[in-house]
């Protein structure tokens, strides 16, 4: 059964667009202080409260009237239509025919989900107990290894989306003294691997393999180091038990020795997967309940985007003013500033959800694309990255918009203050900067001589009106943080049915992994021969070669 993309009308999108264009070119100077005052209410307007999160947008850059020319934008590219599209699993990934559907795997139990009209949610349900069940059983101890000991460490094997959302996840979550110690494996450089084993016992340490195809080179050459190391440690008929493999092709698990596995399907792609088994290891090392508790907060933050007026939905207006930034007022770069230290890996996070998903060139039709598509994605938890990129955020020559990630309270019984007021005062700062009169007049009323103060007066002025988005939690709950991550996939999702791209295949990875495999065919070759590389080469790759063989 084929479920219907949306139809856009041409004519009415491209009208959306003039309008916007309009507004932008118009409004763009704007001061946003200066905003809170014209437009009465604008704090209330602009802060959500959703799925134990609050989102402040009133610093965003947008008038009133360049927040409705965005809205009418969305209303003129269906992202209502989309939205329905993705949860009743069309195939919304149109480049590979697929069904998009990461919704399904954190929705309560008895759900209906379809992709491409084959239901689905069963298969999901029984896929989840079973991973939770056994992840219990290790915590427990009733899963052991070859030589009865319990496990009490994990090495998580992956890259890309089957590493950076469960290392996210097990950082932000994880107890400060965890009975059974996580470790993420994603680098091919051998170090990193050989850091990941140091210190453990083979016999007490369970590796878990997530590659979707079973045939990820990275992933795949870590995997057999991992598996050597066990090997040369235990008997050869418990081997198995310290193996596992999270994929969409099991038999190629199993063939490599999982004693273990758990599958996903084709609709789960992998920037969006940390819902499924691939975050296996989360579950041992956190409980099976705090994973279910993470999936709950997503949900939540799902039902909000599916049925919220876009006028009041959170993905919604967070994709809306980075549209407004990017392609209204050229601003193609963001930042993103957690302030918690849990959430230290969230920029890396979304430098793969958002420019994965929507760095790309072309349309959904393959067409070029006329129109700004993802933004670089950069960031540091705060308050590290106040002593090192703000001061470009602050007086460099561009705007880069920020967003800061605020945890009130992060370690139990610990003033939180002293961490995010840095952070109200950056959005504070950015908004407001310091015209060189007032830093002049600073100065003088510090006793500085008149002419050294005018002397520095430049140095220390700062252009302002630099916008940002604050998004607060309470605690870094599994809860908050389910629900902060579906936040994020459903903007970037909403910002490619804007742009009119495909936010879900990824296309771009492909040529970059074939060239390898050639280079390291012929690196394998050159060993035993005269160590050149092929003439049909460019001269700069020849040289790089024959300089590291």
């Amino acid at each position: 059964m084929s479920i219907a993309l949306p139809l856009t009308d041409e004519k009415r999108r491209a009208e959306a667009w003039t309008r916007f264009d309009a507004v932008a070119a118009r409004d763009g100077d704007a001061r946003i202080e200066t905003l809170f005052e014209a437009e009465a209410g604008r704090v209330g307007r602009l802060t959500l409260e959703v799925a134990g999160l609050t989102l402040d947008l009133s610093k965003q850059a947008f008038t009133a009237e360049g927040l409705d020319a965005c809205l009418a934008l969305a209303e003129a590219c269906d992202v209502g239509d989309w939205k329905r599209a993705l949860f009743n699993g069309a195939a919304v990934n149109a480049s590979e025919g697929r069904a998009v559907l990461h919704p399904a795997l954190r929705a309560p139990d008895g759900a209906h989900f379809e992709a491409l009209g084959e239901p689905v949610s069963r298969e999901v349900e029984q896929v989840r107990d079973q991973m939770v069940a056994y992840a219990e059983a290790i915590r427990a101890g009733e899963e052991a290894g070859a030589t009865g000991e319990r496990f009490r460490a994990v090495v998580h094997i992956g890259i890309g989306g089957s590493d950076l959302g469960p290392r996210l996840v097990w950082d932000a979550l994880r107890p400060l003294d965890p009975a059974i110690d996580v470790r993420f494996v994603a680098n091919i450089d051998p170090q990193e691997i050989a850091e990941a084993l140091t210190g453990l016992d083979p016999a007490s340490t369970l590796v878990i393999v997530v590659s979707k195809t079973f045939t990820t080179q990275e992933t795949l050459t870590n995997a057999v180091l991992a598996r050597d190391w066990l090997a040369a440690a235990l008997p050869e008929e418990g081997l198995r038990r310290h193996l596992v493999g999270v994929s969409a092709a099991p038999d190629k698990a199993e063939s490599f020795g999982c004693g273990q596995v758990f599958g996903f399907s084709d609709w789960v792609g992998g920037r969006y997967s940390l819902w499924s088994a691939v975050s296996l290891s989360c579950a041992i090392g956190l409980g099976g309940e705090v994973f279910r508790s993470l999936l709950a907060g997503a949900s939540e933050m799902d039902r909000h985007f599916l049925e919220t007026p876009l006028a009041y939905n959170a993905p919604v207006l967070m994709a809306l003013a980075q549209v407004y930034n990017v392609e209204g007022l050229k601003r193609r770069a963001r930042t993103v500033a957690p302030y918690a230290h849990g959430l230290r890996r969230l920029a890396a996070f979304l430098q793969q959800l958002e420019m994965e998903s929507n760095g790309k060139r072309v349309t959904r039709e393959g067409k070029p694309a006329t129109r700004g598509t993802g933004p670089v994605v950069f960031g540091e938890p705060g308050t590290n990255g106040q002593h090192a990129f703000f001061q470009q955020l602050h007086q460099g020559p561009d705007v880069v918009p920020a967003e800061f990630v605020v945890v009130k309270q992060t370690l139990e019984g610990r003033d939180g203050a002293p961490l995010w007021s840095n952070a109200v005062a950056q959005s504070e700062a950015l908004m407001r900067g310091r015209t060189a009169e007032a830093a002049l007049a600073e100065m003088m009323e510090q006793g500085m001589d008149q002419g050294e103060a005018e002397r520095l007066a430049p140095h220390r002025a700062f252009p302002g009106n630099r916008p940002s988005t604050t998004i607060l939690m309470d605690r870094l709950t599994p809860q908050a943080l389910g629900a902060l991550l579906a936040l994020y996939e459903h903007k970037t999702f909403i910002e490619g049915v804007i742009w009119d791209i495909n936010s879900f295949d990824q296309w771009g990875v492909e040529l970059g992994k074939v060239l390898a495999k050639r280079v390291l065919g012929a690196a394998q070759e050159s060993r035993d021969s005269a160590k050149r590389a092929p003439e049909s080469w460019d001269p700069s790759t020849r040289s790089l070669f024959e300089r590291l063989i």
